[in-house]
């Protein structure tokens, strides 16, 4: 249920492949509240990926709907506002003002690799919020500075570990100052002794208050530091509960079945 914590509303969310025949979302309905630490898991083909790229559309629902802040971003066409004098007003929605608000983070980085750290940093600010170089060279080396990686500004992609790029992904996406956070597998790609580094990132980003949507297969991280486990399998949200709730007393079959192959 909806409350004034809310920040994204998910509503029978469906995402259909062949007409039909590939369902890798069938009616998923979940809520996102502000400050949330919402760790989605499940195995492979689970829909898991393509939920967390619904919600800021990189992926088109082919039904349901997502309400974030208050607008239905599937809806495509019209919100109610009011204008400067308080009239209300109909505009059309701009699905790319709403992405602006959610911070995304991929499995492969996703750097520019003939910009150094510090452009790919400040490219977005500069480019979509209109923020001067200046600024957006100060906030950025705030940013690398927090991760512990000030002093590779100036380096290109190529010259960083998985570690160090994944975690320079974080903090571009952090530079745009956006409202949540969404992580597909982003330690997926990395050596294991990477792992911890940028799972610290993101723990530190938890203890914030950062509303955070990650898909992992870190089981630890959920049960750590998620305020909320959804369990999916088959494109259906199968579970929902606190860590505590999944992973010391799951109740759907396919749940203890799964947690019995990763734990």
């Amino acid at each position: 249920m909806a409350t004034r914590d809310s920040l994204i509303q998910v509503k029978d969310l469906k995402k259909h492949y062949n007409r039909g025949a590939i369902k890798a979302l069938d009616g998923v309905t979940v809520d996102i509240n502000r400050g949330d630490v919402m760790v989605v898991i499940g195995p492979s083909g689970s829909g898991k990926s393509t939920f967390l790229r619904s919600l800021n559309l990189l992926e088109e629902p082919t039904g349901g709907s997502i309400v974030f802040d208050g607008v239905d971003i599937t809806s495509r066409k019209y919100k109610k506002v009011e204008d400067s004098t308080g009239r209300t007003v109909t505009v059309k929605v701009n699905i790319d003002e709403h992405r602006r608000k959610m911070g995304m983070v991929f499995q492969h980085f996703n750097l520019f690799p003939h910009m150094t750290i510090l452009d790919n940093m400040t490219l977005a600010p500069v480019k979509v919020k209109g923020v001067s170089k200046a600024e957006a060279e100060k906030k950025a080396l705030s940013l690398l500075d927090r991760v512990g990686l000030k002093d590779r500004a100036g380096a290109y992609p190529i010259q960083l570990s998985g570690g160090q790029k994944q975690r320079v992904a974080i903090v571009r996406a952090l530079a745009m100052e956006p409202e949540v956070m969404l992580f597909d597998e982003p330690t997926s790609a990395l050596d294991p002794e990477m792992v911890g580094e940028v799972l610290d990132v993101m723990k530190g980003l938890a203890q914030e208050g950062m509303t955070m949507v990650v898909v992992t297969h870190e089981m630890g991280f959920a049960r750590e530091v998620g305020s909320r486990v959804l369990f999916m399998a088959d494109g259906l949200l199968l579970e929902e509960g606190s860590p505590e709730d999944i992973f010391e007393r799951p109740q759907h079959p396919r749940l203890k079945d799964f947690l019995s192959k990763v734990l």
